[in-house]
């Protein structure tokens, strides 16, 4: 392997990279907005959920209930209705998700022992967000009927009880449940993904265009070599983008790394030379750019967002997409992320991913390497 060959071509590519604004754009502008959308836009958390109540009751224990309710972070009372219609109303014009109706004697029934019925009506558009809200008004029902049931059992002449199960519930990992926790660091895989795949997509098909792969061809450089020159400009830029990407999620989103920085960056290395060997591969299979874009997005970006465990859960999907999605380099690579970004992982626990990454990247060289060797290099 001759070091003069792989620089000249990576200085090559350099030179192409600086002169194509295009490309630029694509490597640095579009994962900056990817981190501002994704991490300010993207949210799984159900908080301020749009409620209206109809009181017909209108005594200090509905009331009371209804206070508490906007007293959480989940439900915010955006108005107070007069009738049944009118809640049905708010919903069929997305006024509302949540429309509670207290009925009439609603306290009286109550305080005699007797059943007393609240209406509930949410918004079921959304049947994920619309399950968490039945989530939540179910439990802060529950916790409600237990107060009264104590009430009850106490207002019977016996002593004061207490209920027999005190649960004391810690979160780990997330304390705080926040979804932009998950989001920004696998964000960061969908990152590469555009920058590394994407990109180098494009650079042996465009040589095959403008004519110049023959003359490429006849030079005395091996497909390693030629392989290596095309990749180390986009390896900085993409590794570049990753630094960036962990830079603003610390310091717009409070999203901190619990584990080792470089190893981090190790990973990040390993997942950046998948990524580009995909995307070398299917720049030259296809030898034309349009094409070599279109498959990059299919094959990268698409399996990266929907099947690597960052938006939708690997348990929920059908037995052949989880199995399709252990073919997915991101699948991995987000789990090393969540391993040093929530749980202070060390390597050993995540020994098994960095494994999978590099026998990806070695098999993908591989075939990048046998695909050349067939044009003649």
């Amino acid at each position: 392997m001759n070091i003069r060959n792989i620089r000249a071509i990576a200085r090559k590519e350099y030179y192409h990279l600086i002169r194509d604004f295009r490309s630029l754009y694509l490597a640095f502008v579009i994962p900056l907005l990817l981190i501002l959308l994704f991490g300010y836009a993207l949210s799984m958390d159900v908080e301020h959920i749009q409620t209206v109540v109809v009181d017909h009751d209108r005594t200090p224990e509905s009331r009371d209930f209804i206070l508490k309710m906007a007293a959480t972070p989940y439900f915010d009372i955006v108005g107070r209705l007069s009738n049944t219609e009118a809640v049905i109303r708010a919903l069929d014009h997305n006024q509302a998700i949540l429309g509670v109706v207290f009925p009439p004697r609603w306290t009286e029934n109550l305080k005699a022992d007797r059943q007393s019925p609240l209406q509930v009506l949410i918004d079921g558009s959304d049947p994920n967000y619309a399950g968490n809200i039945r989530a939540f008004m179910t439990a802060y029902i529950a916790q409600q009927n237990q107060s009264h049931l104590v009430e009850f059992l106490n207002r019977q002449g016996r002593t004061s009880i207490q209920t027999p199960v005190e649960a004391r519930i810690r979160v780990w990992f997330n304390e705080d449940l926040e979804s932009r926790n998950f989001i920004v660091p696998g964000i960061i895989a969908i990152i590469i993904m555009i920058v590394g795949a994407l990109l180098t997509s494009l650079v042996i098909a465009r040589e095959y265009e403008n004519g110049t792969m023959e003359t490429i061809l006849s030079l005395p450089v091996g497909s390693m070599e030629f392989l290596l020159g095309k990749a180390i400009p986009y390896f900085f830029i993409t590794l570049t983008d990753v630094l960036v990407a962990i830079l603003m999620g610390q310091l717009l989103f409070g999203v901190v790394m619990k584990s080792s920085f470089w190893l981090m960056v190790a990973a990040s290395s390993i997942y950046i030379g998948v990524a580009l060997c995909i995307g070398l591969l299917i720049s030259v299979k296809t030898k034309a750019q349009l094409v070599a874009n279109q498959m990059a997005i299919m094959l990268t970006y698409m399996p990266s967002l929907l099947l690597s465990d960052f938006v939708f859960p690997r348990e929920n999907m059908p037995l052949a997409l989880k199995g399709l999605s252990m073919l997915v380099p991101a699948t991995y690579y987000i789990d090393i992320l969540n391993g040093l970004y929530l749980r202070n992982l060390s390597f050993a626990p995540l020994w098994l991913d960095f494994a999978v990454l590099t026998g990806m990247l070695l098999l993908l060289a591989a075939l990048n390497i046998r695909a050349l060797k067939k044009e003649g290099m």
